[in-house]
């Protein structure tokens, strides 16, 4: 495994800490790591699926919008976060790799450091209130 910025790796030290489900990718977009608390809603342990690349990550969760139109990859929060270096907040259907689909609210931001070096993206997600 390459050695990551520190700044991720104090990144995806922190999302082990906390309660709140947490999705931590590097500049390319692989998938680096997800917590313990997101493991119900993406329906699989993290040491299970691995890192993944984002064309995988991406389409895997088969997101759409609230309503279970397709979403197309480029517009999930986690992906605009990464490429346009700015905070999205959306609400999403994902179906979990245990096959149940749910709604989420995922709040997803990019991981910068100082310099302006771009160094990937977080999401931070949790199950959709009922309205």
């Amino acid at each position: 495994m390459p050695q990551r910025p520190i700044e991720v790796i104090l990144m995806r030290q922190l999302a082990s800490y906390l309660t709140i489900p947490t999705f931590v990718v590097g500049a390319d977009g692989t998938l680096l790591f997800y917590n313990e608390p997101a493991e119900p809603l993406l329906g699989r342990r993290f040491d299970e699926a691995g890192e993944m690349g984002m064309d995988v990550w991406s389409t895997i969760f088969l997101p759409t919008d609230e309503h279970g139109s397709p979403l197309p990859p480029g517009t999930l929060p986690l992906v605009v976060a990464l490429r346009e270096r700015r905070p999205v907040h959306k609400t999403i259907g994902i179906t979990g790799l245990d096959g149940i689909r749910k709604i989420i609210e995922v709040t997803a931001f990019p991981i910068e450091s100082q310099g302006d070096r771009h160094l990937g993206a977080v999401a931070m997600f949790w199950a959709a209130q009922k309205r």
